[in-house]
């Protein structure tokens, strides 16, 4: 019990001493006193403020992003300026054994960027990701999208095209009809 009474009587008195006035009187030796009361002959010692340290604030600019965030955003600010799919709009098939699927992009995909090709919605079955070309076996009569999607690391669109292609089959009811 004594020792934490100590303690914070101890603290008290240097919390004291350090906010008090501190005087200095130089001797005829040169030597100095210091005192914490007014001694005869001496001064008041000026102690300049200690040195601090206060770190800028982060400019916000006007779309509420920090510097940095910006420069992040700047250097991902890259677009694709080409970007294409095979085959063309309103491409016809008729009977066809496959439909080939092929994505040309300008520049070439760059590392860590995602290419989606989807067929009606659907991830196209079979083809590894980030896959340029893959092959459509049995495609079913109708008219069917192409849609190619490419995103950064971050998630943001870079390049986005669809395609409209059509295949024709002759009716059950008139094979023969070609």
């Amino acid at each position: 019990m004594k020792r934490p009474a100590a303690f914070v009587l101890a603290s008290l008195a240097v919390a004291s001493f350090a906010m008090a006035t501190t005087y200095v009187r130089v001797e005829k030796d040169g030597s100095k006193t210091y005192s914490d009361r007014p001694i005869p002959g001496g001064q008041p010692v000026e102690l300049s403020a200690a040195q601090t340290y206060t770190p800028a604030p982060q400019p916000i600019v006007p779309n509420g992003l920090p510097t940095e965030q910006q420069l992040l955003e700047q250097v991902n600010d890259f677009k694709y300026t080409s970007c294409k799919i095979q085959p063309p709009n309103d491409t016809s098939f008729t009977n066809p054994e496959t439909v080939a699927v092929s994505v040309a992009l300008t520049p070439e995909l760059r590392v860590g960027h995602k290419l989606v090709v989807t067929v009606d919605g659907q991830p196209i079955p079979g083809a590894d990701a980030n896959a340029h070309s893959a092959v459509l076996p049995n495609v079913p009569r109708g008219t069917h999208t192409v849609a190619l999607l490419v995103k950064n690391n971050f998630g943001k669109t870079l390049c986005n095209t669809t395609s409209v292609f059509h295949v024709l089959r002759p009716s059950v009811n008139a094979p023969a009809r070609r």
